[in-house]
């Protein structure tokens, strides 16, 4: 059995196979889409086939569609050369329960794979044409909030910006400017409206990504390149809106297990691959069952019925109460807090350090205990039953091949979202006292332990790539674990640090607290142990 159009077409090998099929043809889906397209989404990886795209396949198998989406990548365009044409663009989808099993499902919603590259002028020219289409009305990204970014941590803006800067449309290559660029041949066609929607894991992207295209669009009017009522065009939320969403799923890489599963079951050509750009992806996309998708209701050319495939549909309020209580308290504040005291306890799985019970209690301290008490109650989903599913189902499930080694990536760009938010709320509320916290310092002081690359048995460990780890590492260099005292005052400039954690930490008095886990975390071997257990075991 293969993965594509025709190999479909045997459905009795597929029934026994156990996997859905999609209740459409995708050929007629696929013309649908070439002469009314309604959705584009850029980011062809593992979250979009596994996620976004099952949306609109959703919506499909209803009979509530016609058109399907056309998928671009911006970065890595082996996965569409690799993982999207030589299977239709189909996907096969895992889904991994809890209790072992697994849910397989042919995703037939992509219509198109397309390369956003100068090297690749036929795609780029199929991009025009959609974006001049009437019928287009949502274009969504999951590129990462890197994705986004225009200037590095100098505050600099990066050399392929400024390149764009002064070749203007007809040449430019950052995934911001590209989508700029199209924007403008859809005014020059006649300018329909259209919603841009980023539906990337980052506190407000839907103004992350307004404030970049507006940034391009600004330096090109001024260098002549675009007109004003280009200008005006696009920053006028009735025509070019720009809703904010929130997204939760947990799609970690291929798993091998996965892959010998859908093999045996007769399954051709699963191999994952390692494309150019050094990703890690398959033809197959493992991931949890629980899914959750918020997105501001602001589509000024229609859009989906997406209410019907389960995403929210709602406010800008709601979407922002949301992703606070998902990113800063009920989801991503754990997940960092097991990512650094996994690695330097040497596991490898996320799922595994849900049976440690210092582990457990950790994150459970600092959701429920610490996190909680500041959440703003979204209403469409309840923070208590949201964190009760992360700590009892989601975390601990065994088939997710979750690593923390991936989770403690880009960590520096993480804390000041996923601890800073919450003690600037115990700063910001008469009723609590910032320095009463316990655990989300404890939480921090893990990170900064781990920053030495050595882990509980005193032995080098590699630290997960991120654009801070080289310059913090520096400012801690002549820290060694046995002598606390070696430690002095050099945290201070880093819990000082208002990038980095949001606030100024020994400013708000826990700087001292914070030292004072790191001296106790650099005791010698098995003191990260001893640690946990002494703040976890007397609460």
């Amino acid at each position: 059995m293969k993965v594509c159009y025709e190999g479909l077409k045997d459905t009795a090998a597929w029934e026994k196979a156990e996997v859905t099929l999609p209740k459409f043809d995708w050929k007629e889906m696929s013309a649908a889409t070439k002469e009314n397209p309604v959705w584009v989404h850029f980011g062809a990886g593992n979250i979009f086939r596994g996620f976004i795209a099952r949306l609109q396949q959703d919506l499909l198998n209803q009979g509530l569609q016609k058109s399907g989406i056309v998928a671009v990548d911006t970065f890595d365009y082996d996965i569409i050369d690799k993982i999207y044409v030589p299977y239709d663009n189909m996907t096969m989808m895992v889904s991994l329960m809890a209790d072992g099993s697994m849910k397989k499902e042919i995703v037939a919603a992509v219509a198109e794979g397309l390369r956003a590259g100068t090297a690749y002028p036929e795609d780029i020219a199929e991009l025009k044409r959609i974006f001049r289409s009437p019928s287009l009305q949502m274009v969504s990204f999951t590129i990462t909030e890197k994705g986004y970014a225009l200037k590095n941590m100098a505050d600099e803006f990066l050399p392929v910006v400024l390149n764009d800067f002064e070749v203007g449309p007809q040449s430019c290559a950052h995934a911001m400017s590209v989508v700029t660029a199209l924007l403008l041949e859809r005014f020059n066609a006649g300018g329909a409206p259209l919603a841009v929607v980023s539906m990337d894991n980052c506190s407000h992207n839907g103004e992350k990504l307004r404030g970049s295209v507006m940034t391009i669009v600004d330096k090109w009017l001024e260098k002549g390149f675009v007109s004003a009522e280009f200008a005006a065009w696009v920053k006028d939320e009735e025509k070019v809106s720009f809703p904010w969403s929130m997204i939760d799923k947990i799609t970690p890489r291929p798993a091998p297990v996965v892959e010998q599963t859908l093999t045996e079951a007769g399954i051709e050509d699963m191999k994952p691959i390692i494309t150019s750009k050094n990703t890690f992806i398959a033809p197959f996309v493992n991931a949890e069952q629980p899914q959750y998708l918020v997105v501001e209701d602001r589509f000024p050319n229609g859009r989906p019925q997406l209410e019907k495939a389960g995403v929210y549909m709602t406010d800008r309020d709601t979407v922002n109460n949301t992703e606070k209580m998902k990113v800063t308290t009920c989801l991503n504040p754990l997940h960092t807090a097991l990512a650094v005291y996994g690695c330097l306890l040497g596991y490898d799985s996320i799922a595994s350090e849900m049976k440690d019970p210092q582990l457990k209690r950790l994150v459970e301290e600092i959701g429920y205990k610490e996190g909680l008490p500041v959440v703003v109650d979204p209403k469409i989903l309840s923070p208590m039953d949201f964190i009760h599913e992360v700590v009892d189902q989601r975390l601990p499930n065994p088939f997710i091949p979750d690593m923390p080694q991936r989770i403690a990536t880009d960590t520096s760009q993480k804390v000041a979202i996923r601890f800073g938010e919450t003690i600037k709320s115990y700063v910001a509320r008469e009723d609590l006292n910032v320095t009463d916290l316990t655990f989300i310092p404890l939480a921090i002081a893990g990170w900064l332990r781990y920053l030495l690359a050595v882990d509980d048995k005193g032995e080098a460990m590699e630290c997960s790539s991120d654009p801070m780890l080289e310059t913090l590492q520096e400012q801690l260099k002549d820290v060694k674990l046995g002598d606390p005292d070696s430690l002095g005052n050099k945290l201070d400039p880093i819990l000082s640090n208002e990038v980095i954690f949001g606030s100024d930490l020994v400013a708000l008095g826990l700087g001292e607290k914070i030292t004072g886990m790191v001296r106790e975390l650099l005791a010698g071997p098995g003191a990260v142990r001893a640690v946990l257990k002494k703040y976890t075991e007397n609460v």
